[in-house]
């Protein structure tokens, strides 16, 4: 499905978020590892969490299919091969099969796990043979990504606990900060002392638990203030004190020139009287998957800026690198990349591509909603494969429509 969006001049809305599918994702893993018991609320609705109710909810199935959900292959991947006496095999899209997987495999063999490949050296499809792990030391290279981390870190107190030294640079932090936070609640507390991570035996304890409001769909909206100033928008269901690393948006913004004052349960946002301006450089090693939404706002602003710490974006649901200098190229913006570590762009511009620019989305939900924010400059915006959002945030469209947006097929 391919839409035509053409943005209001101003907005003024109250948006009720979706749930935040990484923590949904986490605590769901959490909930199986101490047997269904717990009682959680507000799961969030999209792909990437549904993959994972899926194959939880199928304890007998000789396949798992996560189709494009990165979190869903990596965690399901370490919880199954806990699960003794299942065989089993998980597999997901054309291009979860070449994304890599192996600093993964290699860290629960470690472990005793059993674990084939079933195609490409590295890649999913996976042949699982559930057994009992043994705990213990194991060692992980920390670059690639955190959710290799986490999903080791989740099992651990399953299988008698862990002593995990994560080697060189971590990417994503916080994100394993998030981990641990959630681990602790569930009643495992962790110990971490520069790049080790201690995690004891022990079992986790049910209990209730309602999810919070994404911050990394909130990034969208930050994005539609800055580029829209004068704005209205409310945000419902984030957590000021929030265990997500993307809240950093609302400094990130502050420094464009957005401001956020709490009401309740809401985040009202606003534009600062003065704006500040000139080149920007922000290294998000921390939060790359705000990388998009940072380099699109940060061009429609026409502030330069140099982006680092983008190593992984190499291989998430497409090259986002690669991805964003296309599509930003094709509405005239020169943006440049440093090897796999910065994206940058200097002010340069050429003409766009067409009168009505057609934007590319590669199956990746963030490059849709990301994307969408130029419609602001470029009236009549084409997004292809409109339904990627559907991964993490599916009422991003009608969300849109509900701040003024006309939204046509194409």
């Amino acid at each position: 499905m391919n839409i035509k969006l053409t943005a209001p001049s101003r907005i003024a809305c109250e948006i009720d978020l979706p749930a935040s599918k990484s923590m949904s994702n986490r605590v769901l893993i959490i909930d199986a590892l101490c047997g269904g018991r717990c009682r959680l609320h507000g799961l969030a609705r999209c792909d990437d969490t549904a993959a994972v109710q899926r194959a939880l909810a199928s304890p007998d199935a000789r396949v798992v299919d996560v189709g494009a959900a990165g979190t869903a292959m990596r965690f399901l991947t370490a919880y199954l091969a806990t699960c003794e006496g299942r065989d089993v095999t998980i597999d997901g899209s054309e291009r979860m099969r070449h994304r890599p997987i192996g600093v993964l495999v290699d860290a629960l063999r470690q472990l005793g796990a059993s674990i084939d490949y079933a195609g490409q050296e590295g890649c999913a499809p996976l042949r699982i043979e559930g057994r009992k792990l043994h705990g213990g030391r194991v060692r992980m290279a920390g670059n690639v990504s955190s959710q290799y981390v986490t999903a080791l870190l989740l099992i651990a107190p399953a299988i008698g606990g862990i002593e995990l030294t994560v080697e060189g640079d971590i990417a994503s932090r916080p994100y394993i900060d998030m981990t641990l936070g959630l681990m602790k609640q569930f009643g495992i507390a962790s110990r971490v002392e520069g790049n080790v991570i201690t995690v004891p035996a022990g079992s986790y304890q049910p209990r209730d638990y309602s999810i919070e409001a994404d911050w990394s769909a909130a990034s969208y909206w930050y994005g539609l203030q800055a580029v829209l100033p004068g704005s209205r928008i409310s945000l419902k269901g984030l957590e000021a004190n929030s265990c997500q690393g993307d809240s950093r948006i609302a400094r990130l913004m502050w420094d464009l020139g957005v401001t956020g004052n709490w009401c309740g349960s809401y985040l009202d946002l606003g534009t600062a009287a003065v704006v500040p301006d000139g080149p920007v450089t922000v290294d998000l090693a921390d939060v790359p998957d705000l990388a998009q939404t940072m380099a699109v706002t940060l061009c429609l602003l026409g502030r330069p800026y140099r982006l680092a710490g983008l190593a992984t974006l190499r291989i998430k649901e497409t090259d986002r690198l690669a991805a964003l200098q296309a599509e930003l190229g094709k509405l005239g913006y020169v943006v440049h990349a440093e090897g796999d570590e910065a994206l940058c762009w200097d002010g340069s511009t050429t003409l766009p591509a067409a009168p009505v620019p057609h934007i590319a989305t590669y199956c990746d939900h963030r490059m849709a909603m990301a994307m969408a924010l130029a419609a602001v400059k470029f009236p009549g915006l084409v997004i292809d494969d409109a339904q990627v959002v559907s991964k993490s945030y599916p009422q991003f469209w009608q969300h849109l429509r509900q701040a003024g947006f006309k939204i046509e097929q194409a």
